[in-house]
């Protein structure tokens, strides 16, 4: 396992490099926040790539479709056409319209103090959900790999990692991270699946034909098993199951457009059309990774069999191990790393933002810094208490699969985070009241739906919370997301303000033309 440490090493160091080289680059608000707002299209899709392609597709969707078949990879379908709705409804507005956060375009139009402070909220709650994700991912990964170092220090140590990336270097630093990453993940992924392939002679019928009828010893029983892995039902059975894919399918497709940590992205760039194309090189990097997870998902059900994969968040570094050898192994898990640390440094970096722009700065001092440089170094400080918490969530989250979390983070996205954006975006008569009922029901109802879900309770005594579940469905998007919008549109309808409504056309010219965004994002 020595040249497995040695390529993390290496990636670690070169990352410290870039980081060290942004430090000096980042003067000022706009450089730490948004990178000066230089980045270009291809580089800005190659990070959100980066950002978006977490341990939760890598490790956590392919262990699904190793584990769960045709029904993992539905995880795949949602994350990938879920990019459909960023690039339609909220790229160029976002960029047009906003500063720094999602809340900027909030505000805009709206009241700016309890719009921004129940913004900031979300913001920190489903950055929180998507980081012990990640957490786990790198203490279940290390763990694996170097057999000497402890599930604990694993996950600390990403976490002083992930610090020391946004404390220092920023937005900068976090998006060339970020990019390092998405060329490493797609190389590793391509390998990974062309030697897959090689295995059933490069002939898509002889995979799919072994992936029907897959065969393997419980090692439990004793008893001999032959299971179809293209069969729907193995994860989502029944009419509760249905209705299960329905609701998760909603929380991804939908959820994508309300995540921070993607919707900061545009803010890096110089202009709408740069926006615009950003996503669309996302898009290829992010639906051919995908696609990919097609071939090392059910590659890892027929080579390696459910009965050789302990971890399912290890299913994919396992394969590399059993068709490359120990050098594979490395490369794979160290690509792994590198994703996880991409990950969690532009979370980090959105959380900290969200907390010193939108809540210290305008909520607690009403949008006036008491000293120059004052919001950097709340944001610094914010860093700090956000990868503590985190560490210590992912301690004791430890043994949760990451992309049913990250499936959760999604959900409260959607609920909370999507429906004030869009009606702000579009209904001239939407208001304060709308945004912060909006917000606060979605937030609401989708944290109790999954505290009260077989996600957390259970009788079998694995559950976070003994006793049977309350409500029937492990992702509550079906429920939560419609609780959402309605409550925006009764919170609007039963105000009696119109102070909103004055701003619309203006708001609408600049959203859609990019009319005054150059003066107030860059001044």
């Amino acid at each position: 396992m020595t040249g497995a440490l040695w390529l993390f090493l290496t990636f670690v160091a070169v990352t410290l490099m870039i980081t060290w080289w942004s430090a000096r680059q980042s003067k000022g608000a706009s450089a730490y926040f948004a990178a000066g707002r230089r980045i270009k299209a291809w580089q800005n899709g190659l990070a959100i790539a980066g950002d978006y392609m977490s341990a939760a597709s890598f490790l956590g969707i392919a262990g699904l479709i190793a584990l769960k078949g045709y029904d993992g990879f539905m995880y795949s379908v949602g994350f990938l056409v879920a990019y459909l709705t960023v690039l339609l409804i909220v790229a160029e507005p976002l960029r047009n319209s906003g500063k720094f956060t999602m809340a900027d375009v909030l505000a805009y139009r709206l009241k700016a103090r309890p719009v921004r402070a129940m913004a900031a909220l979300s913001t920190l709650i489903v950055t929180t959900f998507y980081m012990i994700a990640q957490m786990v991912g790198a203490g279940s990964l290390v763990k694996l790999l170097l057999p000497g170092v402890s599930y604990e220090l694993a996950v600390i140590g990403v976490g002083v990692l992930m610090i020391v990336y946004v404390v220092f270097g920023g937005m900068l630093a976090t998006t060339w991270v970020q990019i390092t990453k998405a060329i490493l993940l797609l190389a590793g992924s391509v390998l990974l699946s062309v030697l897959v392939m090689a295995q059933f002679g490069y002939s898509l019928g002889n995979f799919f034909d072994a992936v029907s009828e897959v065969t393997w010893v419980d090692p439990k029983t004793g008893r001999e098993i032959t299971q179809n892995f293209l069969q729907p039902g193995l994860a989502f059975k029944g009419t509760i199951g249905a209705i299960d894919l329905i609701s998760l399918g909603l929380a991804l497709v939908l959820g994508t457009a309300g995540l921070p940590h993607i919707l900061i992205r545009f803010y890096t760039v110089p202009d709408a059309k740069t926006a615009r194309m950003s996503v669309v090189w996302a898009m290829l990097a992010i639906g051919a990774f995908y696609l990919m997870t097609t071939f090392f998902g059910f590659g890892a059900a027929t080579l390696l069999t459910p009965a050789n994969i302990p971890d399912q968040n290890m299913s994919a570094p396992l394969l590399a191990l059993h068709l490359g050898g120990e050098l594979f192994f490395a490369f794979i898990s160290a690509v792994a790393f590198a994703t996880i640390l991409a990950v969690v440094a532009g979370l980090t970096i959105s959380a900290s933002t969200s907390f010193a722009h939108d809540f210290y700065t305008n909520v607690i001092h009403h949008g006036r810094e008491r000293s120059p440089g004052e919001e950097v170094r709340v944001a610094r400080i914010a860093a700090f208490v956000v990868g503590a918490t985190a560490i210590l969530l992912a301690i004791g989250l430890r043994s949760t699969n990451v992309a049913f979390l990250v499936g959760l983070a999604f959900a409260v996205a959607a609920s909370a985070n999507l429906p004030p954006m869009v009606l702000a975006l579009f209904w001239k008569r939407f208001n304060t009241a709308g945004a912060c009922w909006g917000l606060g029901v979605g937030l609401t109802s989708s944290i109790l739906l999954i505290l009260l879900s077989p996600s957390i309770m259970g009788t079998d005594g694995s559950a976070l919370i003994a006793g049977e579940p309350i409500f029937p469905l492990r992702n509550p998007g079906i429920v939560s997301v419609p609780l959402g919008f309605a409550a925006a549109i009764l919170g609007t309808l039963l105000s009696r303000e119109h102070h909103a409504e004055d701003k619309f056309a203006e708001f609408t010219v600049r959203a859609n033309t990019g009319l005054g965004a150059e003066k107030a994002t860059h001044g």
